[in-house]
């Protein structure tokens, strides 16, 4: 008996005939997700400014908070059976929403960027060791075309490539990259080597929440076709938190051990000298999930502004945007980016996981999330006082981060914008029952 296949579907609520997906396939698609090497690379940055101890707590905390976080999102989208972007239409308006999606529509485009970029290097680094062949322009349009025909596959991946194939052979492939990096080195000075203070350990727990925090903005473009809520926040968080811990822990230790620079064609030379082509090159097949999923959900976020926009034709026009940028810059370090994705869409979610879990109380009709006119109209489609409150989470999350406090500026800006956001809305409820 065939697996039901799930529709590249527009932003509508998905139908109970379309909600087919289950426990392990959302811990296939999340733990495959986890696993690539721009987690190896982000994974790298922790050291040598914290210890590995240091690093390995910052790994654990981390990726617990953000994955919880990821799962929670998951969760909403699961039960009102609508794309991320959809879902902040209940917050900030359905005009209030176009900002937010547009900015991840940037944010998917940038990472699909950095995966073009990453895999162009990884396959021009394979032939050149193989054939002396150099020529990595060609290798990032190779890899762009492939990304782009398993984005006009839309959802099928999951099913035909991720669970029946792919999740086996990277799982290996990944015990074989961490059996290599532990055995080929004399690891325990390594473990006990003091970090050299030039990263504080909450900054380092910002860098890992910054990864699962990445794909807040896309997880309900998949948790919508969940057949069971608690599969797809099970699947979701146990799969990503196992994989997010596992790179960036070997990342560390690759750092450690080869005293690499953190330059992307460094890092993956490195990655082939230590494991040899063929475990690199099934990185580079397995990268392209990560790619597919930025493309894809770049579209369905697009279409929270543009209803209309044809799928296919945004995949392939999307895909070559992102190639023609990848083919013209060079990438050496891309925490920056990993910080301020976080100083955008961590306050953003504090605002829909305070609205939704506590103030809607997990009850809300997603059919009024499309009325214009509706409950989630505000004024004139856009809810200022969110809005408002947002940018102030925004402005919390960059003051912190540019003061280099020790604190770190994830959870205190969650934190506020979660009791900022409370405060608001008590406030509005006292004026109108006249409290005050």
């Amino acid at each position: 008996m065939k697996n039901a296949q799930p529709p590249s579907w527009g932003i509508e609520p998905v139908p109970p005939q379309h909600q087919t997906l289950g426990f392990f396939d959302f811990l296939v698609l999340w733990g495959n997700l986890g696993i690539g090497l721009l987690v190896l690379l982000a994974g790298s940055f922790l050291v040598p400014g914290l210890s590995f101890s240091e690093a390995a707590g910052a790994i654990v905390i981390g990726s617990l908070i953000g994955c919880f976080l990821l799962a929670l999102v998951g969760v909403i989208g699961s039960e009102l059976k609508v794309p991320t972007m959809v879902l902040l239409r209940s917050i900030l308006g359905i005009r209030g929403s176009y900002l937010p999606s547009l900015l991840n529509v940037i944010q998917l485009l940038g990472w699909t960027v950095f995966e073009f970029v990453i895999m162009g290097y990884t396959a021009n680094a394979i032939l050149k060791s193989l054939f002396s062949f150099d020529n990595y322009i060609l290798t990032t349009a190779i890899s762009a075309l492939i990304v782009i025909f398993m984005g006009l596959k839309g959802l099928a991946v999951i099913r035909h490539w991720l669970r029946k194939i792919a999740v086996w052979i990277v799982l290996a492939t990944t015990v074989f990259i961490t059996y290599r990096v532990v055995s080929m080195h004399d690891m325990l000075p390594l473990l006990l080597k003091a970090g050299d203070g030039s990263l504080s350990f909450w900054t380092g727990v910002d860098l890992v929440i910054a990864m699962p925090i990445s794909w807040l903005a896309l997880v309900a473009d998949y948790s919508r076709f969940a057949k069971k809520t608690s599969s797809a926040f099970y699947g979701t968080f146990l799969g990503y938190f196992f994989a997010n811990a596992w790179m960036y822990a070997v990342g560390a230790l690759l750092l450690l051990a080869t005293g690499i620079t953190q330059e992307t064609h460094d890092f993956v030379t490195a990655v082939l000298l230590l494991t040899g082509w063929l475990a690199l090159l099934i990185l580079l097949v397995d990268e392209t999930k990560e790619a597919w999923a930025d493309l894809y959900s770049s579209v369905i976020s697009a279409q929270n502004i543009f209803p209309r926009l044809n799928y296919k034709k945004a995949i392939i026009g999307f895909g070559i945007a992102a190639f023609l940028v990848a083919a013209a810059i060079d990438i050496t370090r891309y925490q920056n980016f990993l910080y301020l994705i976080g100083s955008v869409f961590i306050p953003l979610f504090a605002l829909l996981i305070a609205d939704y879990f506590i103030f809607q109380r997990g009850v809300m009709d997603s059919n009024d999330l499309y009325k214009p006119n509706g409950t989630f109209w505000f004024a004139k489609g856009i809810n200022i006082g969110t809005i408002i409150i947002w940018f102030m989470g925004i402005g919390i999350y960059q003051y912190i981060a540019h003061q280099a406090l020790t604190i770190g500026a994830s959870l205190p800006t969650f934190i506020a914008v979660f009791l900022l956001y409370s405060a608001y809305r008590f406030g509005i409820k006292a004026v109108k029952y006249g409290q005050v």
